[in-house]
């Protein structure tokens, strides 16, 4: 993608588990990247550990402070941006409801507003969630035409965040009068992104990691709920291409996207949990009772013909390459070079 050499982008959210990947691909394009985020979740993180801060610009701040990054723009005048910090758990939500708004819903107008009062800033990516539907538990996978919604705290806040960029989409940045502002906004859905480097609590894969480690048993909490898995590089190559088409065509493609893996790689919790173990070559699992009776949705697809038919973007890894590309990370990343692990995972993924 010679379209990004030289390109000022800044990514929200790039010490984050898809915002670090983000950061290395775009590096690895020639992107000038700016990153601004807070504090990575642990010293093992794939930030931390793959050393991309040191090839960017770092900036820490809070998303929901709009003077922070309000600076972040008028200082490096970014031309894309790519919008992900987030809360981005389900479970986590319950617990802090209110911060989850506050991050997901405000957070994503700050940035909005930043965008659009910068002049060098003509396209923006913003990251929602496969979760932001209204989750009907149906067998027809959801289209970028239906309804947002959310049962918990997490889901409903993405659909929030979903309605407010069409907001402000319609309002101030409206492609009908595209000549005056000169701005290009759309959002992106993609299913449960699994990948090296992420640690964050109660998500399967990173649960998995510890266990095995740990040489216990993996407790599987809803091992019937059936997810659209996919490895992070598939929806990061989707919004690297849709930002492009923006920039190019920037009033065709200033909507919402669904980048979701094929109908073969959608499995339920206990499946993917069995395929990690195998591919690490040890391990066993559990099935545990929650005491805690939170709702977890049980079923979600997303339907990704928009995206086919209209970016030309398309998954390529199978649901045994996305698993193999997962675990090769936990299993390397005390002894290699994981900037150098990372790119290589990037460049066997771009050759497919």
């Amino acid at each position: 993608m010679e379209f990004y050499k030289n390109k000022r982008v800044l990514i929200t959210g790039h010490t984050g588990f898809k915002g670090s990947w983000l950061a290395i691909w775009l590096n690895l394009l020639g992107a000038q990247v700016i990153g601004f985020a807070q504090n990575p979740y642990t010293k093992k993180d794939n930030f931390v550990l793959s050393g991309i801060g040191k090839k960017i610009t770092d900036w820490r701040g809070d998303i929901c402070d709009i003077n922070q990054i309000r600076r972040v723009f008028e200082k490096y005048q970014p031309e894309i941006v790519f919008h992900l910090a987030a809360q981005s758990l389900v479970r986590q939500s319950y617990k802090y409801a209110v911060k989850t708004y506050k991050t997901n819903v405000m957070g994503s107008i700050n940035l909005m507003e930043a965008f659009r009062y910068c002049q060098s800033a003509k396209v923006a990516v913003m990251v929602t969630s496969d979760k932001c539907y209204e989750n009907r538990e149906q067998q027809i996978p959801y289209t970028e035409e239906d309804a947002m919604g959310g049962y918990d705290p997490y889901s409903s806040s993405k659909g929030a965040a979903e309605i407010a960029i069409s907001s402000w989409r319609r309002s101030f940045m409206n492609p009908k009068h595209y000549i005056i502002h000169r701005k290009s906004i759309a959002s992106v859905r993609a299913g449960n992104v699994i990948g090296g480097g992420d640690w964050t609590k109660d998500r399967i894969i990173p649960d998995c990691i510890r266990a095995l480690e740990a040489d216990t048993a993996v407790e599987i909490r809803n091992p019937k709920a059936i997810r659209p898995w996919q490895h992070v590089l598939e929806p990061l190559s989707g919004y690297l291409l849709l930002a492009q088409k923006m920039w190019e065509n920037p009033k065709e493609f200033c909507e919402g996207w669904n980048f979701g893996p094929p109908p073969n790689s959608i499995a339920n919790v206990w499946e993917i949990a069995t395929m990690i173990v195998d591919d690490y070559g040890k391990g066993m699992l559990s099935q545990i009772k929650s005491n805690d009776n939170l709702h977890e949705a049980q079923l979600l697809t997303l339907d990704i013909t928009k995206a086919q038919s209209r970016l030309g973007w398309n998954p390529r890894l199978t649901l045994n390459e996305t698993v193999d590309f997962t675990v090769d990370w936990y299993k390397n990343y005390k002894s290699l070079d994981i900037y150098d692990l990372c790119v290589n995972h990037i460049l066997k993924y771009m050759k497919k």
